[in-house]
């Protein structure tokens, strides 16, 4: 844990490289192998202290900041074991500021609460002498597609601004069940988090205690019964376009916490073996020279190959009521 004793309380005083960065993130990357659901509990109870006051998990950090960390026990990793994996990381862009990935599903972005290794720790190990390198922002577990990370402290606090100021454009593209109504053009409904008494991080749709969502979308194909829909995150809720899609009843295929658990083992059969969502298309201002920046990442050959199995079967069951 950086030095940290796991006995006792810690006092850890904020250098430059946390500066402006949020305390829930700080205390995931300085506390190495807690659990997120940990790190939340002990914010949350006000165990940790910020120049002696309580600290929420949004609360922005500065140089110079004194943190109060309680004592915490981890779970003991065998010696000498290093981040590993056979995965090879398709770099879509990278300059000297900012290095942009495309994840593949299945891989978590960091590591934590039951996950050893993620894809930062990965690329950390893969670039010893690369001495920052911080995720811009997160997409989960089962979601593939462009990934932003900062090779900088100043790179990674423009992006950030961007993000809050919403001077980004995040496109989403998933497969939902459902032809979509092409009259409904937006979803602007409220989402407030909660963790469950079994620990799991949960998003519902919370008209009095919400936090404002939108999502704008854009219907693409259809395919069967399914439609392949664009999301345009306007605002950057966690699981915001599983939760808004799965409220208006069309939810994402293979989406296990959020979707139609009968209709997900249905389009197992048509080789859908994880959530049908793909971040596609990510644009930004660059940090230095001010430039607009748009990647993307095409949707993954093994998706394009379930739409169209689902065309196939549509196919012949139009021929058999012919």
């Amino acid at each position: 844990m950086n030095n940290l004793c796991k006995d006792r309380v810690n006092q850890v005083v904020v250098g430059v490289d946390g500066e402006a960065q949020r305390i829930d993130n700080y205390l995931l990357r300085i506390l190495k192998g807690v659990p997120k659901s940990h790190v939340y509990r002990i914010l949350r109870s006000g165990e940790v202290r910020v120049n002696g006051g309580r600290a929420g998990p949004s609360r922005r950090l500065a140089e110079g900041d004194k943190l109060r960390i309680p004592p915490i026990r981890v779970a003991q990793r065998e010696e000498g074991v290093k981040p590993k994996s056979s995965i090879q990381l398709p770099i879509l862009y990278e300059d000297e500021d900012v290095l942009i990935v495309d994840k593949p599903a299945g891989l978590a972005v960091h590591g934590g609460s039951g996950v050893s290794f993620g894809l930062i720790e990965i690329l950390r190990a893969d670039r010893p002498n690369q001495p920052f390198l911080e995720l811009v922002h997160r997409l989960d577990k089962e979601t593939s597609g462009v990934l932003l990370l900062a090779k900088t402290r100043i790179a990674l606090t423009h992006l950030h601004s961007q993000i809050r100021d919403s001077l980004t454009k995040k496109i989403y593209v998933a497969l939902v069940w459902g032809v979509w109504d092409r009259t409904v053009n937006k979803i602007d409904l409220p989402l407030r988090k909660f963790v469950s008494k079994g620990g799991e991080r949960r998003v519902v749709v919370d008209g009095a205690e919400g936090k404002p969502s939108l999502t704008l979308i854009r219907p693409l194909e259809t395919h069967g019964q399914t439609t392949l829909i664009e999301a345009n995150l306007k605002t950057g809720r966690t699981h915001q376009i599983r939760v808004h899609l799965a409220h208006k009843n069309f939810p994402i295929l293979g989406d296990d916490k959020y979707g139609d658990f009968r209709r997900n083992k249905i389009f197992q059969t048509y080789g859908l073996k994880r959530m049908f969502l793909h971040a596609h298309q990510f644009s930004f201002t660059h940090p230095s020279h001010g430039k607009r920046i748009k990647i993307e990442s095409p949707i993954p050959a093994q998706l394009r190959q379930v739409m169209t199995v689902i065309d196939e079967s549509q196919q012949e069951k139009e021929l058999q009521t012919s």
